[in-house]
Formats: structure tokens, sequence, C-alpha cells
């Protein structure tokens, strides 16, 4: 599991680094025809983690709850973020894959509740979550991408 483990954690390093040019009104931007920007899916991703990981298996968040409350999955956002709280994020996202790990080694995810994923993957332990979790970021640094080209367009465009 430590493979899958440095994958999130690198996954997420790189994600930092790609979005490490823009601006926090970039980073707010909603473009049309989406529903969220990307700090929302920055967000998405820890909370996402903290649900699936932590709170399948009977244990607390590892982050405040208005992190999850904010991000979990059918939110959206609802008002921008300042450079702090982005900060906050950006610390967040390596920090959990960090406790993630030091969890995982102690063994404390003994008593997962396994569910079936949106996206019809069955998962039964801790073990198939982290492998499925290395899907669901890639599948938000997608989105993130995509926003980030459309922000850089719209910045472009009103200059």
């Amino acid at each position: 599991m430590s493979k899958q483990l440095e994958i999130l954690l690198q996954t997420r390093r790189n994600l930092l680094s790609l979005i490490d040019d823009l601006t926090i009104d970039q980073l707010n931007e909603i473009p049309a025809g989406f529903n969220n920007n990307i700090v929302w899916n920055l967000g998405h991703m820890i909370a996402s983690q903290q649900g699936v990981c932590y709170l399948r298996a009977g244990l607390p968040l590892v982050v405040e709850e208005k992190y999850f409350e904010s991000f979990k999955p059918g939110t959206r956002p609802s008002a921008s973020i300042n450079s702090d709280e982005l900060d906050t994020l950006k610390a967040l996202l390596l920090s959990t894959i960090d406790q993630l790990k030091a969890d995982y080694e102690n063994d404390l995810f003994k008593n997962y509740i396994p569910w079936t994923t949106r996206y019809n993957v069955p998962l039964s332990n801790i073990d198939e979550t982290i492998n499925f979790l290395t899907f669901h970021d890639g599948l938000h640094v997608g989105y993130i991408m995509a926003l980030k080209h459309l922000v850089k367009q719209l910045n472009s465009a009103s200059i």
C-alpha cells in the first residue's frame, strides 16, 4: 500500500505545482458551463478522502469539520476563499495523505464498512479504497486542468 500512498502524495504535489501560477481570483473563478472551481476541487479531494477512509471506518475526521462539510460530494462553492484559506487547503492536501499513511501503518482502519461508489466500484476495505483514491484524485486533476485552461483563457481575453 506504500506505493499507492506515494502515488497519491506525488499526484497532489504535482497538482500544487500545476496551479502555482494562478491568482486567487482565477482559483475561485467558476467558468461558464461548470458548477465548481479549482478551489472546490482541491477541497473536494481532501473531503472525499476523509469520508471514504475515516468516516467509512468509523473514525473521526482528521480535518476541521468545515473542510469536510464545504467540499463533500454534492456541494458547490458557496463563497470565494481568501489566500489564508487557500494556504490551509494546500497544506491539508498533503498532510492528510501523510496522516493517512501513519494511520494505515497503525492499523486504524480495521472496522471499514464496505460500500459501492457512485462509479459502481465496490470497496470492501481500506486497501481497495486507497487504490480507488488514485482514480478519484486523477479525475479531479483532470477537472482542474480543464478549469485552469479556461480561467487562463478568460484572463487573457480580458486584457
